[in-house]
């Protein structure tokens, strides 16, 4: 039976590091996103993302910088894998680091694909593996070199890892028409779309592009426009007062009762109270 992978999401000024072995056998629970921003770096093997409605995939020496609110979701399609995932928050890094490496605010606000050349490895792998070795470790110590270490590695990235194409050329046909579904779903998620009008988008029947996009994106077709209707719903709920109706039927939800339905199977609580927790600081 697949394993679920699941992510610790960090306290407020705090720093979350892990290193951990994948394979095909370890499925997310689903698409998801974070209120904080993630560094996934591959030490060795492969793994493939769906990022909002673009697929990267990563090899030994990639690195993937996401912000945050930004849906994503891994899939270890090409067996196995060793990754770190670091996350933190905006006011983890200093403004020094700012001021002095222009490139480092790029990676706190855009989703970026970072390639470590072979020079630089021994370095940045030194960082990531004193971020892990102090991310087990509780004293009046700890938030400070979580924090020296991070800058440590952010710095180090921006002086010798080299940007990477954000969708790599080699992605197979049939994968391409996978990233075109993904795409149409995410320019057309507000209006009453089924999975009928997505295959005809990419000239696929119904039931084979469903088959194809789970085994890509490692989620259903039907599902993942629920996700990507679910996951603008929750922007909406914390950018505006608008009331939940109207930020159903807005997000393509013709049912406000699905929508609460389905909202509260992903995030766990009701819209009205992510709004409320949300807004007054608290975690999700």
């Amino acid at each position: 039976m697949p394993q679920q992978e699941t992510a610790q999401v960090p306290g407020k000024n705090s720093i979350h590091a892990e290193t951990k072995d994948r394979d095909a056998s370890f499925i997310m629970t689903g698409h998801h996103c974070h209120g904080c921003n993630e560094l996934y770096y591959v030490h060795s093997g492969a793994c493939r993302f769906l990022i909002e409605d673009s697929f990267y995939d990563l090899t030994a020496g990639d690195m993937i910088l996401i912000p945050p609110r930004v849906l994503h979701y891994t899939r270890y399609v090409f067996g196995a894998c060793t990754r770190t995932v670091i996350l933190f928050r905006r006011e983890d890094v200093t403004e020094d680091l700012l001021h002095c490496t222009p490139q480092a605010e790029r990676l706190l606000t855009e989703t970026v694909l970072l390639r470590v050349p072979l020079d630089g490895t021994a370095q940045v792998n030194g960082w990531v593996r004193q971020l892990t070795a102090e991310d087990k470790n509780q004293d009046p110590f700890t938030a400070p070199l979580r924090r020296c270490c991070l800058q440590g590695l952010l710095l180090q990235c921006c002086r010798v890892c080299d940007p990477a194409p954000g969708t790599p050329g080699d992605i197979r046909t049939g994968d391409k028409q996978i990233l075109k579904a993904a795409r149409y779903i995410s320019e057309h998620y507000m209006n009453p779309i089924t999975t009928g009008d997505v295959a005809r988008a990419v000239s696929f029947s119904p039931n084979y592009l469903s088959r194809r996009f789970r085994a890509a994106a490692g989620i259903g077709l039907h599902e993942y426009i629920v996700f990507v209707r679910l996951h603008h719903a929750a922007q909406e709920l914390l950018s505006t007062t608008d009331s939940i109706t109207a930020i159903a039927l807005r997000c393509g939800f013709s049912d406000s009762n699905y929508f609460k339905d389905s909202f509260k199977k992903k995030y766990g609580v009701t819209p009205r109270s992510y709004r409320k927790i949300s807004l007054s600081g608290n975690n999700i």
